[in-house]
């Protein structure tokens, strides 16, 4: 059966909000985030902000710096919770199948558009359905969304940042290897600055040189290599996650060549921490253990982990006791093939915590 996927994704969504409940914010470069003269984190900004370069997760001093008249407003993460249910009911009146990804985007399954029909045209029979989703979520709730439709996941949510804001992008399947071909590597799913950095030092910029790269990827990145190949082309199979409860967050890179050099350790260590702690605080969540997983070049596998009494959620926090986990058991005695960190024990997080977090 052809699969319709939506991914759709608010756009700047806490800084839109803020400049929705305050009118005087609007039009103006609004940064949410943590105090400029502690050691805040930019949790959004506004699309005036973003023309100086700031952006998410930056610290709030060199967002300070770049755009120094820039507003910068205390998160209200329970406004945005309760925004983000608003929005996800207003969804489900649609009849999608949806997979909330974090408070501010979310796959929406289509497929039953379908009867038949080729996989391009059920694409375009949902045009007229992912207009109406934006214009009600414009009329109803004053803000405003992009999406991207797409026959998969990977498709659909680069299609949602094609245009944004405001944006509705698709992308037929007939099209789809064309589309990926001038995006750069970072784009694909699954690929973060570890592999990106591993591609470039062999040549490979483009999806395009992805597509036709001649040799076996498995050679520069290992087990993904084949997904990644898969993806290049526009393939990708995952399902939605219906699954409501979210019981860890990890992120892992598999190196190109076995290292034990301390500074790319601690760079990809340092990576995941902030991914990590980005994706907590998006799902309001934070953890009571932090873990290290290890893969020697033998494929002998090892896992650590360390439970703290009192819940932490600072990218900061999970990097420091990451380092304290390696050092403490002394794994890196000889060359890793992956090099992976998670947080596990997640429960609901308090405003204070998530202020704290961001100061």
């Amino acid at each position: 059966m052809h699969r319709v996927i939506f991914h759709l994704d608010m756009d700047a969504f806490f800084a839109s909000v803020e400049q929705r409940d305050h009118p005087k914010l609007r039009g103006k470069p609004v940064i949410v985030g943590g105090s400029p003269e502690g050691r805040g984190v930019v949790c959004a900004a506004s699309y005036e902000a973003r023309k100086f370069g700031v952006h998410s997760a930056m610290p709030t001093k060199t967002a300070d710096r770049l755009c120094p008249h820039g507003i910068f407003v205390r998160p209200r993460m329970s406004a945005y919770q309760d925004e983000s249910r608003e929005i996800m009911k207003l969804i489900s009146d649609f009849g999608a199948v949806i997979e909330q990804v974090s408070v501010d985007e979310a796959y929406l399954d289509m497929s039953k558009l379908c009867d038949g029909d080729s996989a391009d045209d059920c694409l375009y029979r949902a045009i007229p359905l992912a207009k109406e989703i934006r214009s009600r979520v414009r009329t109803e709730r004053q803000l405003t969304a992009s999406i991207g439709v797409a026959s998969n996941k990977l498709l659909a949510k680069l299609a949602s940042d094609f245009q944004k804001p405001d944006g509705l992008t698709l992308i037929p399947e007939r099209d789809k290897v064309a589309f990926l071909a001038p995006l750069p590597v970072r784009a694909i799913h699954g690929v973060g600055k570890v592999t990106d950095e591993t591609l470039r030092k062999a040549g490979i910029h483009t999806i395009k040189q992805l597509q036709e790269y001649p040799g076996d990827l498995r050679s520069l990145v290992g087990s993904f290599g084949a997904t990644l190949k898969r993806y290049a082309m526009g393939d990708d199979d995952r399902p939605l996650d219906l699954s409501d409860e979210v019981k860890s967050i990890s992120s892992e890179e598999t190196f190109a060549r076995d290292t034990e050099d301390r500074t790319i350790l601690r760079n990809c260590l340092k990576q995941q921490a902030d991914e990590i702690a980005a994706k907590l605080i998006k799902r309001r969540l934070c953890a009571k253990t932090v873990q290290v997983k290890l893969r020697y070049g033998d494929f002998s596998t090892l896992n650590r982990q360390i439970t703290v009494e009192e819940p932490i959620e600072s990218a900061q926090t999970i990097y420091r006791m990451g380092c304290v986990l390696l050092a403490r058991e002394k794994l890196v005695n000889r060359p890793l093939r992956l090099l992976g960190l998670g947080v596990t024990g997640l429960e609901s997080a308090s405003m204070q915590q998530l202020w704290l977090a961001l100061k």
